[in-house]
């Protein structure tokens, strides 16, 4: 079963399973940060070099599993497969939605 997902996120989804960075980066405001692995990444510049390093290192899938918004932030619980230790495992991306864009984005397991 997959989750309904509202356009913006599902669009982030798709590019993210193609490994589009320029497609995932246009879900993203200008100054949007990203926080992953315990590290924050600040703008469209500092985020696709994350995404880039991320898609090489992991060429992770991603399979949405549940959404609940909350206030302006959607949890999407995400089974993520890929190279690495664990894999599959389920990961909660915490969306922060701000002008039609990706104003934050929180991924936490």
């Amino acid at each position: 079963m997959s989750a309904a997902l509202p356009r913006l996120i599902q669009n982030y989804v798709d590019a993210s399973n193609a490994h589009e960075v320029q497609s995932i980066l246009a879900c993203f405001a200008d100054d949007a940060t990203v926080h992953d692995e315990n590290i924050t990444h600040r703008g469209k510049i500092d985020i696709e070099r994350w995404l880039r390093t991320t898609i090489e290192k992991y060429k992770f899938q991603f399979k949405p599993l549940s959404a609940e918004a909350r206030d302006n932030e959607t949890i999407v619980a995400v089974q993520v497969s890929g190279t690495f230790p664990g894999s599959p495992i389920t990961l909660d991306y915490q969306f922060t939605i701000a002008h039609e864009k990706i104003a934050s984005l929180i991924i936490d397991s």
